[in-house]
């Protein structure tokens, strides 16, 4: 019965390797904010091979440290980014904007900038 164990865990993790070693957070978040318009453009890079089964599968955003959004997503737009465009009209001048992207498998990134004076 222990040999039976061992093996099946053995051949539970061999399987579940090749997800772990491909699965990443996002590289980077470009995030533009334009006051006139109140509105918030951020491109996440997160490359994959299968954006339909690797993504970024969730994006909160935050003003002065406080979450005002969040936003599930099912697939990514390509292999390489995800873009997501918001209207934040409560933001003003010298604010903090943040967004943190969420990778399906395994990982998260934020990223912050300042609205302009």
């Amino acid at each position: 019965m222990k040999k039976h164990l061992c093996l099946f865990l053995g051949v539970l993790f061999a399987a579940m390797v090749p997800g772990i070693v491909f699965a990443h957070p996002p590289s980077d978040i470009k995030i533009k904010y334009d006051p006139a318009g109140k509105m918030l453009e951020a491109l996440i890079e997160h490359a994959v091979s299968n954006p339909q089964g690797h993504y970024i599968k969730k994006v909160d955003v935050s003003l002065n440290g406080k979450e005002i959004l969040s936003q599930e997503l099912s697939r990514q737009d390509n292999n390489q980014t995800q873009t997501v465009k918001y209207l934040i009209p409560d933001a003003k001048a010298g604010d903090t904007l943040a967004v943190e992207a969420y990778c399906s498998i395994s990982g998260k990134l934020e990223k912050e900038i300042k609205t302009a004076q």
